[in-house]
């Protein structure tokens, strides 16, 4: 089913026919290896918000891919920062969704995990207290919980000054959740990319210049660069494109929806 403002394909093999969601969740669909992909929305000039929040560059076509993504993933990881500021609700997706997981043999809902070095965390925020499923805090061994938060999230400790975040992701992967999907912050996008962890962007680039001020999608301390290539370029008719690189697959990788493939 297609709905809202049509989303087409350029490359490879464009189309001018409008993509529905079945096609869409074949192109982002799942990997048969643990895989981390991390999705953001840019402005034209390359701002991370408008006004201080993401919500500003982000359209309808942007937000179906958004769900969409949701929909494919084991698990949801997002910094502690991005999860306050952003006012992160539970994460939860409508039925259609749910028995697109069911027939997968995936969980209904998706797990948040929700990286902390402060564990500044508020137990009483709905991503939290009503989540469907229960989350997982990824912090230190250093950090002391606030009261409450054990009784509503696992609270794993990987490293010792400050998270380790590939030892964070090969738990998470012991515990069946190999297909994560990281929607930030910049800084925690930094980190894992200093460890070399990501295996894919999705990337919209918002028609709009937002103007001197706002930060990059990506922050933290210098890195050696990562070459992802391009494996997709999709366009909206309200002039939105959306942007998939990816690591190379194994051949053993399938592209059928059924099969998990990148």
């Amino acid at each position: 089913m297609t709905v809202g403002i049509p989303i087409r394909r350029l490359w490879p093999e464009p189309s001018t026919q409008p993509l529905d969601d079945a096609a869409l969740t074949t192109l982002y669909c799942r990997a048969d290896e643990p895989h981390l992909r991390v999705n953001f929305v840019a402005s034209l000039d390359g701002a991370v918000s408008v006004d201080g929040y993401s919500a500003g560059l982000s359209g309808e076509p942007d937000k179906r891919v958004f769900g969409l993504l949701r929909m494919v993933c084991d698990a949801l990881v997002v910094a502690a920062g991005t999860l306050r500021h952003e006012g992160y609700r539970a994460v939860r997706l409508d039925e259609r969704r749910r028995a697109w997981r069911r027939a997968n043999g995936l969980a209904e809902y998706p797990t948040l995990v929700v990286v902390s070095g402060s564990l500044d965390l508020d137990p009483a925020q709905a991503a939290f207290a009503d989540a469907p499923t229960r989350p997982i805090v990824l912090t230190h061994a250093d950090a002391d919980p606030p009261p409450g938060l054990t009784d509503v999230a696992d609270v794993l400790r990987c490293g010792t000054e400050r998270v380790d975040l590939a030892a964070g992701l090969a738990e998470l992967h012991r515990r069946g959740l190999t297909q994560l999907l990281c929607e930030g912050g910049p800084h925690l996008f930094g980190a894992l990319t200093a460890a070399d962890l990501v295996d894919e962007l999705c990337l919209t680039v918002s028609p709009l210049l937002a103007g001197p001020g706002p930060g990059r999608i990506t922050a933290g301390d210098a890195a050696p660069p990562r070459h992802l290539p391009l494996r997709h370029v999709l366009a909206a008719d309200d002039g939105v494109l959306m942007l998939r690189h990816a690591r190379p697959r194994p051949q053993s990788m399938s592209t059928a929806p059924g099969a998990h493939g990148i």
